[in-house]
């Protein structure tokens, strides 16, 4: 059985809005709504949803019950950092799941392909994500702004989410971390590498996969929903 978290607690600072990241529009609908209809017509058992205390109210009313996300089984508040809320949303899942998917809310194009494969790379490898090749020659730049190395861009991925994991791996890299300082944790897939030395296994995302972060990206997320 498999566990869907889908962190959704960002505020609207970049986004140079009043209205909380997640419930602004696009194309007449919340950016939240998006990920959650993917998740909800998906295998997965239970959504677990992630947010700001203060927006649990409206989560639950005008989101949730309004478009039916009956997969929804918990509304939890986030943390103070990410890997608070993310930690939050695995004590809060159903215990006799034992896959468990971690999703950026603000990544509204997640595809079925993409969380089926999730799922069944996640069982092989206990480890995995999405992602895709860059485009862009990347440069290792210094703390005076000189360029230092160039990496060789034939190795080099856009790291996406979902990322999906066996429960005991992605429960014991939190434990390890706990008992650790926490540094900068990015993304889940850099807790298993650094506590586990486990290996992911990167899988192929979309180009489409984009995250929403600032007002530019809105109508680049209407243009790619009127392809669809």
């Amino acid at each position: 059985m498999v566990s869907a978290i889908v962190l959704a607690g960002g505020s609207g600072s970049r986004m140079k809005s009043d209205k909380a990241k997640q419930f602004i529009e696009v194309d007449g609908k919340p950016l939240i709504y998006y990920a959650l209809r993917t998740f909800e017509a998906s295998v997965v058992d239970e959504i677990i949803l992630v947010t700001r205390q203060q927006d649990i109210p409206f989560m639950r009313e005008e989101i949730v019950k309004k478009f039916s996300f009956n997969k929804v089984r918990r509304i939890v508040a986030g943390g103070k950092e990410r890997y608070d809320s993310v930690e939050n949303g695995i004590k809060a899942c159903d215990k006799r799941n034992q896959i468990i998917m971690i999703h950026d809310g603000a990544r509204p194009f997640v595809t079925n392909a993409m969380i089926l494969s999730s799922i069944s790379a996640a069982r092989r490898y206990k480890a995995c994500t999405v992602g895709m090749p860059v485009k862009d020659t990347i440069k290792v730049v210094d703390a005076e702004g000189f360029g230092i190395d160039t990496p060789d861009r034939s190795s080099l991925y856009m790291i996406q989410t979902p990322q999906t994991f066996d429960r005991s791996v992605i429960q014991e890299a939190y434990s390890r971390m706990r008992a650790d300082s926490k540094g900068n944790v990015t993304d889940d897939t850099m807790l298993v590498e650094k506590y586990l030395d486990q290996k992911v296994k990167v899988i192929e995302g979309s180009y489409s996969n984009i995250k929403i972060t600032t007002p530019d990206d809105i109508p680049l997320a209407e243009a790619i929903l009127g392809a669809m």
